[in-house]
């Protein structure tokens, strides 16, 4: 009886909380957050906070698009960039589970292409290697194609490589998670994206995927870049590219960064945070279980210093003062992904922005930071 009325109580605290922070009635919190948009020129914004377990608070702000004076809103989707990467090492944790692979397996083996530092020849690069940036790979040859870094493809293959032993420093690497969607594939035997959908977006009742064409098109946020100079934005068309003619030409377990495991992840804020949510809680949310405790927590630990990474989700104490976040960012094309939380302080907060004056601080951009403040401060604090 007594765990029923604290349940009650909570759930009336929960209610009251909610309904104060989606009120209109915050000008404080509205006027100042304007404010950041207007200092970086943010074209729009989508915010959603998770507290107390649920979704507490949602809105959008600015364009959609701007050729068309279209209003952003919940159903908006976007590219979110590198926050994708946690969705291909949240698949990986669940192959490991499965007993189809481990993390301390060679990656080149697993690969079935020759991965090793020429310089450190006899140096295995491990999975958790490449899935924690501590691989040595590098982008220097780009990471669209698997080609690159093929001794049979490529000529210059070596130069893929630092001139840092595999396991000892943090080089992030877009590459990495490329060939990391590519291992998804041929140890699964499901195409990358479809992957991804069957076992974590469609438990978890979410919208969004790496595949184009499989979703509403009408749905895009136009993503836009900036240019200081002139301050004009420009539209970034080639962020939603269907790439049809190269999916049509398809070979499974090494086209995969066609549909970019590393950065192309299309997905609206709400449903970014009921994502967040499951990591939030180890690894299940609404009595979904996508991946174990265990993993959840390896996944959040963090394998480098000082960059606090672990496997796609990193931590910071600098972001919010004095607040250990876990969570990821993502760039491209214009657009600026945030996704952090605390479980600790039972919080989490998503903020995406498709296009803004990019400055940046200790590699975090100045909007995203302002902006997470803010709403922490106003929304959550």
């Amino acid at each position: 009886m007594k765990t029923k009325l604290i349940r009650f109580l909570n759930l009336i605290l929960f209610c009251l909380l909610t309904a104060k922070m989606a009120s209109a009635q915050n000008p404080k919190f509205e006027a100042e957050f304007k404010d950041i948009m207007d200092k970086y020129k943010a074209v729009g914004v989508s915010i959603a906070i998770v507290k107390h377990n649920e979704i507490a608070f949602s809105k959008s702000y600015g364009l959609k698009n701007i050729e068309r004076n279209e209003l952003l809103n919940e159903q908006s989707i976007f590219r979110i960039a590198s926050i994708s990467k946690s969705f291909s090492a949240t698949s990986i944790m669940q192959l490991v589970e499965a007993g189809k692979v481990k993390l301390s397996d060679d990656f080149g083996d697993l690969m079935g292409i020759k991965i090793r530092n020429p310089k450190y020849p006899d140096k295995v690069i491990t999975l958790k290697m490449v899935m924690s940036h501590t691989s040595g790979i590098n982008d220097s040859q780009g990471y669209l194609s698997l080609n690159v870094i093929n001794p049979d493809k490529n000529p210059d293959w070596a130069k893929c490589y630092s001139n840092n032993e595999p396991g000892s420093t943090y080089d992030y690497c877009n590459l990495n998670y490329n060939m990391i969607g590519t291992l998804i594939e041929k140890i699964s035997g499901e195409r990358f994206d479809q992957y991804v959908k069957k076992h974590i977006s469609n438990p978890l009742k979410l919208y969004g995927g790496y595949c184009v064409d499989s979703l509403d098109n009408t749905r895009f946020a136009s993503l836009y870049e900036y240019n200081a100079a002139t301050n004009v934005f420009t539209e970034a068309t080639q962020a939603y590219a269907p790439r049809r003619t190269e999916i049509s030409q398809y070979v499974m377990g090494y086209s995969t960064p066609i549909f970019s495991p590393t950065g192309g992840m299309k997905i609206s804020a709400l449903d970014l945070a009921k994502y967040m949510k499951m990591h939030m809680n180890f690894g299940k949310s609404d009595g979904v279980t996508i991946i174990s405790r265990k993993s959840s927590k390896l996944m959040q630990t963090k394998v480098s210093e000082p960059e606090e990474y672990g496997l796609a989700l990193r931590k910071t104490s600098t972001l919010i003062p004095g607040i250990e976040l876990t969570g990821h960012t993502g760039s491209a094309y214009g657009l600026y992904s945030t996704m952090f939380f605390s479980k600790k302080n039972d919080f989490g907060i998503v903020i995406i922005t498709n296009g803004c004056n990019p400055l940046y601080t200790d590699g975090i951009p100045d909007f995203s930071r302002e902006a997470i403040n803010c709403v922490y401060s106003n929304l959550v604090k």
